[in-house]
């Protein structure tokens, strides 16, 4: 027992001491971010996902840019029964270019998202620092202009989710799924 608790406590330090050291990249350009890209890993130390990750897929993200700075985030995920799970969320420029912040209403919580990395017409990595009732939690995605991205950078996106605290199997390379339907 008292090593486990000695275990997390040490988990949860090396991640406060990552969150907080996570920068967005440098020279980040809001308008190349814009378009469609496939989620096509997620990693996190949230306990949700050790029970969900077996069914996750590839889904869709639209980053669409609003004339004030802001970022249009919407989501959609085709579900096994043909339904299309979607989500939207307006993230809010801070004064740190390619940093966001924005409340979720569907899982009532706020979210510092970074673009720590990008490669405009072909990767992004995004890490979100989520935080509910006082716990915080790490959220890490690799975004993709394709829906099949190189085994480099599932390491590139591997190293930077064991950096931010996140243990190996809670790293995910999403298998492929249908996409949803525009609305």
């Amino acid at each position: 027992m008292r090593n486990t608790l000695l275990r997390m406590l040490a988990a949860l330090m090396c991640t406060l001491a990552a969150c907080a050291e996570v920068a967005p990249v440098q020279d980040f350009d809001l308008e190349k971010i814009a378009g469609k890209w496939y989620m096509v890993g997620l990693a996190t130390n949230a306990q949700w996902f050790v029970s969900h990750k077996a069914g996750m897929k590839v889904g869709t993200a639209m980053l669409v840019p609003t004339t004030g700075g802001d970022l249009d985030l919407s989501y959609a995920n085709l579900n096994a029964d043909g339904t299309c799970w979607r989500m939207t969320h307006l993230a809010k420029k801070t004064e740190t270019p390619g940093r966001f912040t924005f409340r979720s209403e569907v899982w009532r919580n706020d979210n510092d998202m970074r673009i720590v990395d990008v490669v405009y017409d072909d990767y992004a990595l995004v890490h979100t620092i989520k935080t509910k009732d006082g716990v915080t939690e790490v959220l890490n995605h690799l975004y993709s202009r394709t829906p099949e991205t190189s085994s480099a950078l599932h390491q590139k996106f591997t190293q930077l989710s064991l950096q931010t605290g996140i243990l190996p199997d809670n790293i995910a390379i999403l298998p492929q799924n249908g996409e949803c339907p525009q609305v």
